[in-house]
């Protein structure tokens, strides 16, 4: 799924939750599909070190 298609559906997702309930059950929404993305990613081998993703303060 491209990025384009990927970002449709979440929005549509999150448009629902609004429409048919409340802002804060939208963030719920939001986070768990947060969450489930980057699962998938690790789960797909996308993701192999997590380091790299760390921000790290020391300027190297």
């Amino acid at each position: 799924m491209n990025r384009i298609a990927f970002g449709t559906a979440i929005g549509m997702a999150l448009g629902f939750a609004v429409a048919f309930g409340s802002f804060g059950q939208m963030l719920i929404v939001a986070v768990f599909t947060a969450l489930g993305y980057g699962v998938a990613k690790v789960v797909a081998g996308d993701v192999v070190d997590l380091r790299s993703y760390r921000i790290t303060r020391s300027g190297k």
